[in-house]
């Protein structure tokens, strides 16, 4: 839920590492490898400004996660939707 958070915050505006870092009860260190992870995935960017790393949603990565993640739940709905219709038909087939 940590990285959602990051991603959802990082969509409203940017932020800093640090500033992150202050929202959340751990470790800037664990922050910053939670956000390195992101990065990794493509789903969010770090821009040196000064001092800083100031972490950026990449909304393009992001929208595409979200277009994945409809579909996988459109394959898992239709398989539950199967999988009560066999349970269905096996319930009435037991019948005496």
């Amino acid at each position: 839920m940590l990285r959602r958070d990051i991603v959802r915050r990082s969509l409203i505006s940017h932020h800093s590492v640090s500033e992150l870092a202050r929202l959340y009860p751990m470790s800037f260190a664990a922050v910053q490898k939670h956000v390195a992870v992101l990065e990794r995935a493509g789903l969010v960017t770090k821009e040196r400004t000064g001092r800083e790393q100031r972490v950026r949603a990449n909304i393009e990565s992001v929208r595409a996660a979200h277009r994945a993640l409809d579909n996988l739940e459109s394959v898992w709905r239709e398989r539950i939707d199967r999988f009560g219709d066999v349970l269905t038909t096996t319930r009435k087939r037991a019948k005496p």
